[in-house]
């Protein structure tokens, strides 16, 4: 069985999705509608915009979002997912190539989202920190004895999380966690606490956006952030989708339930292969790979 994923924030570069727009007039028609559903030329941003400029959360996450459907789009016959996921920002990019959710109303909540994350991080500063070479419990333990809040946010991989919270906790627990025995522990370059209970206020906001838009039922199963499961209906998949973001991306134990339901192989579908790297980490035995246009 074929399983495809999806990346999330963080595999943006600059020129990205530029040869799509040059070889396919599916793709020029998709990011032209793009332009005008976001009401901005993310495409001059994308395409020749400065590092700064792409690491804007209004413009990162909906480009690295183009960059997948649209990579997704033009393969036509060639993408027929057995399963999909997507990591974080990418289970949108998932539910829209499945069919759960039109492009358009896929980028606008992708849009909503950005910019209800932005303003939750202006208001209260925070951030999230990756930790190497420990086991989750002894994560999951750390971060619950620190009084000021700090919380597992990313599962990637085995022995690689993320944590995320509040600056102060942040830097309690990278202390705290070094004298466990971490390979490794240090701050991630994000505007806030991503996945973590910080993000309440933007999760509100989301909920109101999410709960007015058609959710489908998908091609094919669609294994969610929130916990590792396959969902195919619709409202199971939009109350997932509204807990994503104050909840961890369960990343290994989505792979995990993919492999024990058959997948063989993972085709990584958008910009950069990180997600590849973390499916290896998972089964070595799996093939991995990419959609190349």
């Amino acid at each position: 069985m074929k399983a495809y994923v999806f990346p999330g924030q963080g595999a943006q570069y600059r020129g990205m999705g530029l040869s799509l727009f040059e070889k396919s007039g599916i793709a020029r028609d998709m990011f032209e509608t793009a332009n005008s559903v976001l009401g901005f030329s993310i495409t001059e941003i994308m395409f020749a915009g400065s590092d700064d400029d792409l690491k804007q959360t209004r413009v990162t996450q909906p480009a690295v979002f183009l960059h997948s459907v649209i990579l997704a789009a033009v393969t036509g016959e060639q993408f027929q997912p057995d399963m999909t996921a997507g990591h974080s920002l990418g289970e949108f990019s998932a539910l829209v190539s499945s069919g759960a959710l039109s492009f358009e109303d896929g980028l606008k909540l992708v849009a909503a989202r950005a910019a209800a994350m932005q303003k939750a991080c202006d208001s209260n500063p925070s951030g999230m920190a990756a930790i190497i070479g420990l086991d989750d419990k002894t994560v999951e333990d750390v971060c619950q004895s620190i009084s000021k809040q700090v919380v597992p946010a990313n599962y990637n991989s085995p022995g690689q999380i993320v944590i995320s919270g509040s600056n102060e906790g942040i830097d309690e627990a990278i202390v705290l966690l070094k004298e466990k025995g971490a390979k490794r522990a240090l701050k991630l370059n994000v505007g806030g606490a991503f996945h973590s209970p910080l993000m309440e206020p933007a999760r509100e906001e989301l909920e109101k956006a999410i709960n007015a838009n058609q959710f489908n039922r998908p091609v094919c199963p669609v294994y969610q952030n929130v916990n590792g499961k396959p969902s195919v209906d619709p409202d199971i998949i939009r109350a997932n989708l509204i807990a994503q973001l104050t909840s961890p991306v369960r990343w290994t134990q989505s792979i995990l339930n993919m492999i024990n339901d058959g997948a063989l192989s993972f085709t990584e579908v958008g910009p950069g292969n990180v997600l590849q790297g973390l499916v290896r980490k998972i089964n070595g035995e799996v093939l991995t790979g990419s959609v190349i246009f």
